[in-house]
């Protein structure tokens, strides 16, 4: 991705920008920030001054008429996540378009894992939570994969995996949303008005004709988007939000209208892939400030000492979602590959061993995002099971972190060697043939 630029800008506090933008988009980065975000709001939900958070989590601001009076953890949950749903429909749209999920044998292992990798949580919920009805609701909070906190994990224990591996859980994480947004979409959706729905529609199909016509000036002029593009987008989330709809969904919509190949009308477009661009833009917003801004509002649950640990611990929404996240995970994506391979003439990518996938389905096991999301959508306003779930999550998602790194951790180790016996072979090939053969006399 290529941004015009003649000269870097000379503007006071440029190069600073310039350098934490660069460092939000480090994976690993992001994924600190989330797990930081969310400490920080435990620790402080469960200190004395825990009323100070959850006065400023419920603070209610903005315009009643158009149903917008949200408190501030809502305009997290709805409004600041509607941009890491940007991010993720970006992603998905680039890989459909030119990437890994744009050829059908390069995609379907994947594509089934991540299938298998809901249906079995959902399943292995619903077995253990069935006793109570209830509960039911909250069947899809394990089956949600968080792209950012796997794939900074992978960059922190993975340096020598295959990198089909990593291919391997994007895809799988990427499709994963894609299924999560769904489920969002159609089973946490309820009264719907048609009207606002319909005007959201209309501004979804603006938004992308603007940005297919003008896709070469927003290209050279970073700050066209924030200008244009982002009142008609705030207009359509605004719309869909009032519609009944979870407005994050606001978010995959307009990404899927960004232009991702090039005009092949207009040679002047020759190379200009407009989502990669934003998506290289706008990393720094979803990991730097969207995200964990959401998850210091959505982590934020006050345990309730020993006691509520050892209630949260005999809830069956505990036991469901963390036997979901670190059980069914692996086993659903293990499970889902494996018949893959029995039933057709599909076969793994040679370099990737099932211990490999192993690794990467006990690394799909960290929920939080999307899965903190889902938590919120499951239960009624103030119901207990609402924190439980929560607490499951973030101790599924460690507990799934540390098994995952050990796994992988061992997998590296054994790459590098590998890594390192074919370098000395090869430095073994470059000596001449007399000083690799014996002497005939053994001297």
């Amino acid at each position: 991705m290529t941004e015009t630029h003649t000269r870097a800008p000379s503007w006071p506090g440029y190069r600073e920008v310039h350098r934490v933008t660069t460092l939000l988009r480090r994976e690993s980065v992001g994924g600190m920030l989330l797990v930081v975000a969310a400490i920080i709001a435990i620790i402080w939900a469960n200190s004395p001054a825990s009323d100070a958070y959850f006065a400023l989590r419920d603070f209610r601001f903005g315009y009643e008429p158009w149903h917008l009076e949200l408190s501030v953890g809502s305009w997290a949950a709805d409004g600041l996540l509607a941009v890491f749903f940007f991010m993720v429909g970006l992603e998905l749209k680039r890989e459909i378009v030119v990437g890994s999920l744009r050829r059908f044998q390069t995609a379907i292992v994947p594509v089934t894992a991540a299938f298998a990798g809901v249906a079995v949580p959902a399943l292995i919920y619903v077995a253990i939570v069935h006793t109570q009805p209830s509960l039911l609701a909250g069947w899809a909070i394990p089956t949600a994969t968080d792209i950012a906190f796997a794939v900074a994990v992978l960059a922190l224990v993975g340096s020598h995996l295959p990198g089909p591996l990593r291919i391997f859980l994007l895809t799988l994480a990427v499709v994963d949303d894609l299924i999560a947004i769904a489920i969002i979409a159609i089973f946490y959706t309820s009264d719907i008005s048609l009207v606002p729905l319909a005007v959201f529609a209309v501004l979804v199909v603006v938004y992308g004709v603007i940005a297919h016509r003008a896709r070469a000036w927003f290209s050279r002029h970073a700050w066209g988007a924030w200008v244009v593009l982002l009142p008609i987008g705030f207009a359509a989330w605004a719309f869909l939000h009032a519609s009944g709809v979870h407005a994050t969904i606001a978010g995959v919509a307009l990404a899927f209208t960004i232009p991702v190949a090039a005009s092949k009308r207009k040679p002047e477009h020759h190379g200009m892939d407009l989502a990669e661009q934003f998506e290289h833009r706008f990393r720094p917003l979803s990991s730097g400030i969207a995200v964990p801004i959401f998850a210091f509002f959505a982590a934020g649950v006050a345990v309730g000492g020993g006691e509520g640990i050892a209630r949260a611990l005999m809830d069956p929404v505990t036991i469901g979602v963390v036997s979901g996240l670190v059980l069914g995970k692996p086993l659903g994506i293990l499970l889902g590959v494996r018949v893959l391979t029995l039933v057709t003439k599909v076969r793994l990518d040679p370099a990737l061993k099932w211990i490999d996938l192993a690794g990467v389905g006990l690394l799909a096991g960290i929920g939080f995002t999307v899965s903190l999301l889902i938590a919120e959508l499951s239960f009624p306003d103030g119901s207990p099971h609402t924190d439980d779930a929560k607490i499951a999550i973030m101790a599924a998602s460690l507990l799934a972190s540390v098994l995952a790194s050990a796994v992988l951790l061992v997998r590296n180790r054994r790459y590098k060697q590998l890594a390192l016996a074919e370098e000395v072979d090869a430095d073994g090939d470059d000596i001449p043939d007399v000083y690799q053969q014996p002497h005939p006399e053994g001297r």
